[in-house]
Order: structure tokens, then sequence, then C-alpha cells
């Protein structure tokens, strides 16, 4: 017999700790190599772990609501293994500098400060070594801090709520008496007006994890990004056409539905090769232009919220490529599948508003992109169309798409154009395109 540490596996690029949300597993159950025994949490998804051995899971080192640096042990787990140490000793548990001395090179410092909070200062939030080593740096108190609002589980500030305070802290310290004075007002006046009208039959539905982080996202955007709509009606008709003629051969030989979807993303992906100045994104006064186009599409969960899973490099695939691509990550979605990798990087997003029956919207920019693209309903409408002998009315497909830009940096004439090239592309789809 021997007995394993279970470290905290590293879950995307950009991500050095996560947050313990609740073990599937208990101590002295039995467990096999790559079954799921904990969910853990990170600022980009929250995401099952499996185990790293078969056995019994016999000891947990970090509780559920734990901040826990990648590279930590986090569990004991008894092996069937015949131990390579002569001592018969039991494996102890190793005191904070011994992790810190076991731990990677770039969890050491974290692991170092991994329990610290402000209650010094009558705060009683935990805050991670991360959070901490972000205020530290941009000379943010303690007392500052304890005002920033948290998304994560129990009200806890995460790496995204620093850093989108950060960059509108000049902006609130301008307008903090104002804003202190209307939140006094508003608060008061929402607790008279709340007083006299939730009765008892009201049900208080308390806001899930991601529900908090997307509130905070939109309020964040809005404040930061000049958001601009424009719209276009495209004509569709030879995409609704095609897609008719070859959805059952497509499912037959793909074993998956052909959506419009892949349609929408190869126009997007074809407008952003053209207009490269829609797939940036700001920095302070600075503007980065990206090499890549990676596109995110917003999918509804079962729980009514949204993610917004990342097409990577999506103008290198043809439209079975996106077909594909698309349905895989949306299946994923929803049924809580997707890596932290998955979900960052996004460049330029869609949203398929048509798909909830509605012809158009306003949507609002994921930051620090500059711009998304809604797409409405599907509709048949009568139409003036050209032909040799004069025009005609004629039933014809169309939808429309909204375009919402940050008018800080792409003006009216970029943004009309871009959501124009959208349309152009899709209505020139050609009907004898090859399966």
């Amino acid at each position: 017999m021997a007995n394993v540490e279970m470290l905290m596996p590293k879950m995307g690029e950009s991500i050095i700790e996560g947050t313990i949300l609740t073990w599937l597993k208990k101590e002295g159950d039995s467990i096999e190599q790559d079954e799921s025994v904990l969910e853990v949490a990170t600022d980009k998804v929250d995401t099952e772990v499996p185990a790293t051995h078969g056995g019994i899971l016999k000891k947990i080192l970090a509780k559920e609501g734990e901040v826990v640096a990648v590279g930590a042990p986090i569990a004991i787990i008894e092996t069937e293994e015949e131990s390579h140490d002569d001592s018969s000793e039991p494996l102890k548990e190793k005191s904070k500098e011994e992790l810190i001395a076991a731990a990677p090179a770039q969890t050491k410092t974290i692991l170092a400060t991994s329990t610290a909070t402000l209650s010094s200062e009558g705060d009683d939030r935990f805050y991670s070594p991360l959070v901490l080593s972000i205020a530290k740096e941009e000379n943010i108190s303690k007392a500052e801090l304890s005002k920033v609002m948290g998304t994560g589980k129990e009200g806890r500030v995460t790496k995204q709520d620093i850093l989108q305070y950060v960059k509108t802290r000049e902006f609130r310290k301008s307008t903090e008496i104002d804003q202190e004075i209307a939140h006094k007002t508003m608060t008061s006046s929402i607790s008279i007006r709340s007083e006299g009208s939730i009765s008892a039959e009201d049900e208080i539905i308390e806001m899930d994890r991601m529900r908090k982080i997307i509130a905070q996202r939109m309020v964040d955007s809005k404040r930061i990004s000049a958001h601009v709509t424009s719209f276009v009606e495209a004509d569709v008709t030879n995409i609704v056409l095609w897609r008719n003629k070859v959805k059952d051969a497509f499912k037959k030989k793909e074993g998956e539905s052909l959506t419009f979807t892949p349609f929408f993303m190869e126009a997007v992906a074809k407008a952003i090769r053209d207009f490269p100045m829609i797939n940036i994104s700001v920095d302070g006064d600075k503007i980065i232009k990206k090499k890549d186009i990676n596109i995110g599409m917003a999918v509804a969960l079962p729980t009514g919220n949204l993610i917004v899973p990342i097409i990577k490099n999506a103008d290198q695939l043809n439209l079975m490529g996106l077909s594909k691509k698309i349905n895989d990550l949306a299946n994923r979605a929803r049924n809580n599948k997707l890596s932290p990798d998955e979900l960052e990087g996004g460049t330029y997003t869609v949203s398929n508003v048509g798909s909830f029956g509605n012809v158009m919207g306003t949507p609002i920019i994921p930051q620090p992109q500059v711009a998304i693209l809604a797409i409405g309903a599907i509709q048949k409408k009568p139409a003036v169309v050209e032909t040799p002998t004069g025009d005609v009315i004629a039933i014809r497909h169309k939808m429309f798409l909204s375009h919402s830009y940050d008018h800080r940096v792409v003006d009216g004439s970029l943004g009309g154009m871009f959501v124009r090239r959208v349309a152009d592309y899709l209505e020139a789809f050609d009907l004898n395109t090859e399966l």
C-alpha cells in the first residue's frame, strides 16, 4: 500500500489557483483513476477534477471554499501500489513550510501567503494571494480593497474583479462623492420600496456564482465602453434553400445537425479579415491589434445563464469544420465540460438572439473586445427583387444583424461598413456549394 498526494491541476495557461467548490467523494470512499472527485472554480470556468490514482480517498487536505494554488496538495489517496519508501511511518500531513518547498516555483509565493486575510482592518472576507499581490502593485489599500465587489463564492474578490476595478479606478475616484450620495439615496429608496413591495408570497432567489459574474461584467462593460449599435437587414434566402437541400444528407453523413450558425461565423470571419481594426482590444490609451481571429459564441445554459466558448482561428476553418467545432463546443458547454482555455482569448463575439425568436438586439460588448454581433431570427418577408425583365415582389428569407461596438475606438463608418460586409457575404452564398 502507498499514500499518494493528489495535487491541484493546472487548468489553463493563465490559471494559477482555483477554489474548491464541492467534494464529490468523502474520506474513506473508493475511487477509480480518472473518476471525478471534486469540482473546482477558476475565474474562467467551473470544472470537475478527476482522480490521479485509483484507491481510497484517505484524507481531504483542502476544504470546500478554500483557494488553492496550482501544484499544491488537495488530498491523499491510498493506493494498492507497493511503496518504495523503506520507512514504515505513515504519510504525515505536511507543514506549510514543507508544502512551499515542494511546490513548483511559480506557486511558492502563493502558497506562502495562502492564508492571508484582512481581518485586522475589520474585513472578514478571504483574499487570495493573487488578489493581494495585484492590490499591492496598484497601491490599493486594505480599506479600499474591502469595497471591491466580489463575484466569487461567498462574495470573494476574484482576479477578474480586481483587474476590472483597477481599469475603472480613476473614473471611480473622480466620481466617488457623487456615487456615494447616489448610493445612499438609492439604498434608502430601495429599502422603502422593498418594505412595501415584498409579500409572503414573493420568492427571493439568491444569484448563483455565474450570474453574479455576468452581472458584474455587464455593468463594467457599459461603464468602460461607449456603446453604439448599427443595424443591417440581410437576405439569406440562398443559405436557407441550400441548407434545406443538404441538411438530411449532412445529418446522415456526420451524425449531427447542420445549423445556421456556421454560415454566420464564416461570414463574420471573412469580414474581420477585410476590416482588421474590428479585431482589436483596448489597454488604457493603447490599441492592441490581434493577429488571430478567435470568435466567441454565446451559448445559453440550462440554468438560464450564458457562457461564451471560443472558436480559435475561425478564419482557417471551412463551413464543415466550423459546423463540427460549433456543435462540439455548444454540447460541451451545456454539459459543463469546457476547459478554461476554451473560454479565453476571444477577439470578437457573436450572439444568436434569433434562437429565442428575437428579430434584433443591442448586445453588450464583452471586455476587452470592442464589438459584438447579434443575429436575429430569419423571417419570410415580401421584398422587391430585381430581374432582367424588371422588378418583382417575391417572398424572401430575411434577418437583422445588430452590431454593437465601442465608439471610443470604432467609428460609425467602420462599425457600419463591417456589419454591411457580413450581410454581403451572407447574401452572396453560392447555391452550388458542395457539401
